[in-house]
């Protein structure tokens, strides 16, 4: 199946060791929910086969690496569920495999958005994106982005942010979509709204 950005889309391409089939108990997944809804409605998440392209996730603790994330070929158009989203434990980055708790596979990005938090304490949400105005405006407002393109829910696409990341909070995956990083959610979801404000009026 071909996603917006014309990559095959075969899911996940890490293994994940599923710890227990416990949705998130957190009282931030309900902002989470809301997040995910307002992607759908800027088309942040463009739909493909019913499901949305894109990722957002959050941080459980702050001196932790444990996140909340979407799971993988999920649809956002509609009100989501708890068990919709997983409880990422951490990642075994060389031998590809996620740890987690849910009752499906976290997002097919769950390798990138633990790359991110692990290197960068101060993020505690990572927003996922995908927007055409956005990739078209990288030069004119000078954003970062990744060096080449990448398959999506690769190491190389990993390997290809973290070489840019440092401290900006925000990165352009060339050819791909886009993270947006905060310390809350709602600073991460404003800034992607904000960059493509940028971009709208630039063209």
């Amino acid at each position: 199946m071909k996603t917006p950005t014309g990559e095959i889309h075969g899911g996940v391409k890490f293994r994940t060791e599923l710890l227990s089939a416990a949705a998130p108990a957190d009282a931030r997944l309900e902002e989470l929910k809301a997040w995910c809804a307002e992607f759908h409605r800027r088309g942040f998440a463009p739909p493909y086969g019913g499901f949305s392209q894109g990722n957002l996730s959050f941080r459980i603790r702050p001196d932790e690496d444990t996140f909340v994330i979407t799971g993988s070929q999920v649809g956002w158009k509609d009100q989501l569920a708890d068990d919709r989203f997983v409880t990422v434990h951490g990642c075994d980055m060389e031998r590809g495999i996620v740890s987690a708790s849910g009752t499906r596979d976290p997002s097919s990005e769950s390798m990138l958005h633990f790359a991110v938090y692990r290197a960068r304490k101060d993020v505690q949400a990572v927003f996922h994106g995908h927007s055409r105005e956005i990739l078209l405006c990288a030069d004119k407002l000078n954003l970062p982005e990744t060096r080449q393109e990448a398959p999506y829910g690769s190491m190389e696409l990993v390997r290809g942010v973290m070489e840019v990341l440092e401290d900006a909070d925000f990165v352009l995956i060339r050819g791909h979509g886009f993270i947006s990083l905060g310390a809350s959610m709602k600073e991460a979801g404003q800034r992607a709204i904000d960059v493509h404000r940028l971009c709208v009026q630039q063209r």
